[in-house]
């Protein structure tokens, strides 16, 4: 048995780590077997994480944090949870390799997913010129013709950094402006290969064996039109991955989880959350950091509130389970 188990590995997990491990709390972090690092993983140039003036790339950023964690003592497992079990004074995290941990405290750090448009083809023509994933897919699409869907960060980030291998981008968003930040706006803007495609839907897509196209519709007459393209990348947005806590967690209307004022304290005794699960406005990796701090620091003052001997089991169990 485990004092805390932190389930998630972006910027929330990974400092809700460092937190607990400096405390001496002996964290395991469950990074999930092919997700470890979160978002940031597919993510370009960080400009915006404090403590690097001249930016630093997603996936780096991840590497530091999950080394700065380990540094103190923090066990990560690369493996995904199937199931957990928050009632009761012990909490039980199963694992999809049959493994079961017990923990005095969890904290989820779950993030979210990336959002998708519905379409019957959407997941038929995943992989085959459909992606969620400027970074990971962005390459196989030098010179060709290609659109991103949204009207956020996000999609502008995603846009730009398709110009370096697509010969033109379309921008598809529903509306006649952006909601992305104006820095954001300005670069896709200025960005020669860029077009916008204002006040338009997308309702369908073309194509066998790869996209070749979709069906656009205009979102103030309705009508409808085709446009030829070799590649779609979605960029629409992120629901909370909740789904382990569904029936056991209080979720917010939002359907993140729900938490108590400013704290990490969910409706369960000894259970937290952080990060993109409980955020659904601000969604920042330096925002997700600092909410994973607080998480930390309650499950630290929930720990020292329970019953010595309890500890001691824990910690017992613990060298058990790691003395060769």
């Amino acid at each position: 048995m485990r004092q805390i188990i932190i389930i998630g590995s972006g910027p929330a997990g990974y400092t809700a780590a460092i937190y607990a491990a400096r405390a001496n709390l002996n964290p395991l972090l469950i990074a999930s077997s092919v997700e470890a690092g979160g978002e940031l993983m597919n993510t370009t140039e960080v400009e915006n994480f404090p403590g690097f003036p001249e930016g630093i790339m997603g996936p780096e950023l991840m590497m530091k944090m999950q080394a700065q964690a380990e540094r103190f003592g923090t066990e990560v497992v690369l493996d995904d949870v199937t199931s957990v079990d928050l009632e009761g004074e012990v909490k039980t995290v199963t694992l999809g390799s049959g493994a079961v941990h017990e923990a005095l405290s969890v904290v989820f750090a779950t993030g979210s997913a990336y959002r998708k448009l519905g379409l019957a083809d959407e997941e038929r023509l995943s992989g085959h010129g459909v992606s969620w994933c400027a970074t990971c897919d962005g390459f196989f699409f030098r010179e060709k013709t290609i659109a991103v869907v949204g009207g956020g960060d996000s999609a502008m980030e995603e846009a730009n950094f398709l110009t370096r291998f697509a010969s033109k981008v379309y921008v598809i968003h529903r509306k006649d402006s952006l909601r992305a930040s104006k820095i954001m706006q300005d670069r896709a803007f200025a960005n020669e290969k860029i077009e916008f495609v204002w006040n338009s839907e997308v309702v369908g897509m073309t194509g066998n064996e790869a996209i070749s196209g979709v069906v656009l519709r205009d979102t103030v007459t309705g009508e409808e039109r085709a446009l030829d393209l070799q590649g779609l990348f979605i960029a629409i947005g992120n629901d909370p991955r909740t789904h382990l806590v569904h029936g056991q967690l209080d979720l917010t209307s939002d359907g993140t989880i729900a938490v108590e004022g400013r704290s990490s304290k969910t409706n369960l005794t000894g259970v937290f959350a952080a990060g993109d699960v409980i955020d659904p406005h601000y969604r920042q990796a330096a925002t997700a950091a600092a909410s994973g701090t607080v998480a930390a620091l309650d499950a630290e003052a929930f720990l020292a509130s329970l019953p010595k001997d309890l500890l001691a089991e824990a910690s017992a169990d613990l060298q058990l389970t790691t003395t060769p």
